[in-house]
Parts: structure tokens; C-alpha cells; sequence
């Protein structure tokens, strides 16, 4: 059996009884369920159907994702999450570029880079060489100035917790950020690089070895390993090419607003929904959450 789950913008719900119905009949689905009103809404099938990702593209012209899985399973025991565009609104070395007077030149790289155009340890390495000499105090400032949190990450953390799931947070930035947003959000633990700092400035220099991609699959088997559970009791949610092994691995791989060339490669692309998103395709209704 498959749950085909179908939502929004909880911030703008454009979704309508009429809309499930139509597509539930077209499918021979089960009894539709609201999760929400206005913002999400399941039913089961009891199997894929063939015209899955032209259904798909018609409702991303309405503004609703759909993503169909298999049932069993959907609640997962462990969140793996990127921090940069994912639980933060922003990449936090542009922001740190943009104190430094780099910004322009430092987006360029962040965004190649996160489309996998650019080798990811290098690209970190020429973006952090930019930040020479940046007074280390400036990260407090970015961090009480710049950085906002992505809708709906305060309830996937306190909901999932709640039911006994486990949460790191497993970053290409910096341990300086996600120290930070991990005790803000409540992570059980968090991983990232650190920028190296000599006489309060930032020396240019990040610390080694870079935790790139495939530092972020270590971190999923490490951890599922240590906790006794499998890949396919995580759910996984990234935007950038550096998180593809990740959500590849985990049984659960949420491509959240991701960069045209990694959704392309993952099966759940949330591409309108917010962080609760990740709530609704395991199941859970607006009423469950906690947070």
C-alpha cells in the first residue's frame, strides 16, 4: 500500500476538498483524510501509479506538492538535517561575505557549488580564504542580525521528538551556526566545519578535514549504528548537491526547496510547503504537532 500526500503553503492553503476528491476517484484511492484544512490531505493507494510525475507537475502549477511513498514505515525514529537554506532561511557564509564586503562574489560560489557545479571543498576553501581578517565577533552579529529560521522547523523537531525520534543536524557550514540554531531548535547533536580564528580574526582558513558530502552519509551511518536503527528509519531533508548522499541513503530523502538538479534526483520534492511538510508525509495532522 502507498500514501499519496498532498499539501501547500500552510501560509497561503490553497487546497480544496474538489482537488483531493477528483484525483482520489482518478487514482482509486482510499478515503481522502485532511491533516489540515486548506494545507494537507492523504489517501492510500494500493499502487503507483503510472502517471505519477505528470499529476506532479500539473499541481506544481497550483502551488501543491504531492508525494506518494509506501505506507509502512513513514514515521521515522531520526531526523538528519542540512542547516544552510534548510532549518535557516539563509547560507550563512554569504551572510558572513556580505559583512565582509564579498557578498556578490561569495553567492556566485555558494550557488554553483550548491548545484554541483563546483567541487564542494574547494569551493568552501575559496569562499572561506575570502573572509581574512573579519573580526570573529561578526558571527555573533550575523547570527543575532541575519539568520532566520525556516517555517515549521520548531514544530518537525518538538513533534517528532516528542514521539521518540532522535535529531542531528549535519552541516557544510560552521560549528560557529550550528551550535546555535541546534540549542535554539533542540538537536540532539550537530556536526560542521569550523573556522579557525587567530587574535579575534577569522585566519581564512577553515578547520580539516571539510565536511562535505560524504561526511554527511558518515554522520547517518554513524549515528543510525550507534542508535541501533536502520537508514530506513531516517527521514533526510537538504537543498544542496553535498546532500544528495544523504537523502539517497536515508529511507526518507526530502529535497526541500532544493536547486533544480538535486529534486530532479530525489523522489520527495517539496518544493512549496514549509519544514512542517516533513511532518504530513509520515502522517501526522496538524493537531498532533507539538512545538
Amino acid at each position: 500500500m502507498f500514501a499519496a500526500t498532498l499539501l501547500c503553503n500552510p501560509a497561503s492553503p490553497v487546497l480544496e476538498p474538489p482537488l483531493i476528491e477528483s484525483l482520489r476517484n482518478a487514482w482509486g484511492g482510499g478515503e481522502a483524510v485532511w491533516l489540515a484544512p486548506g494545507a494537507a490531505a492523504e489517501f492510500s493507494l494500493e499502487q503507483m501509479p503510472d502517471n505519477r510525475w505528470n499529476v506532479w507537475e500539473d499541481l506544481q502549477k497550483l502551488g501543491v506538492d504531492l508525494v506518494i511513498q509506501p505506507n509502512a514505515g513513514r514515521k521515522k525514529k531520526m531526523l538528519l538535517a542540512d542547516m544552510d537554506s534548510t532549518m535557516i532561511q539563509q547560507e550563512c557564509i554569504d551572510e558572513l561575505a556580505e559583512e565582509a564586503g564579498v557578498g556578490a562574489r561569495v553567492k556566485d560560489i555558494t550557488a554553483r557549488a550548491m548545484n554541483g557545479e563546483l567541487d564542494f571543498e574547494g569551493a568552501l576553501t575559496e569562499r572561506v580564504g575570502l573572509l581574512k581578517g573579519l573580526p570573529e565577533t561578526v558571527i555573533g552579529k550575523v547570527l543575532a542580525e541575519r539568520i532566520t529560521y525556516m517555517p515549521g522547523g520548531r514544530h518537525l523537531l518538538a513533534t517528532m521528538k516528542a514521539e521518540g525520534a532522535y535529531a542531528a543536524l549535519v552541516s557544510g557550514g560552521f560549528t560557529a551556526f550550528t551550535a546555535q540554531v541546534a540549542a535554539e531548535l533542540g538537536f540532539d547533536e550537530n556536526r560542521a566545519n569550523t573556522l579557525t580564528v587567530e587574535d579575534g580574526k577569522l585566519t581564512g582558513e577553515a578547520g580539516r578535514p571539510i565536511l562535505g558530502r560524504e561526511a554527511k552519509v558518515e554522520a547517518l551511518e554513524q549515528i543510525t549504528a550507534r542508535l541501533g536503527i536502520g537508514a530506513a528509519d531516517v527521514i533526510a531533508v537538504g537543498d544542496g548537491a553535498n546532500d544528495l548522499g544523504m537523502l539517497k541513503r536515508a529511507g526518507a530523502g526530502v529535497a526541500l526547496h532544493a536547486k533544480p538538479s538535486v529534486a530532479a534526483e530525489c523522489d520527495i520534492r517539496i518544493n512549496h510547503g514549509d519544514l512542517t511538510a516533513l511532518l504530513y508525509i509520515q502522517g501526522y495532522g496538524h493537531g498532533d504537532f507539538k512545538g
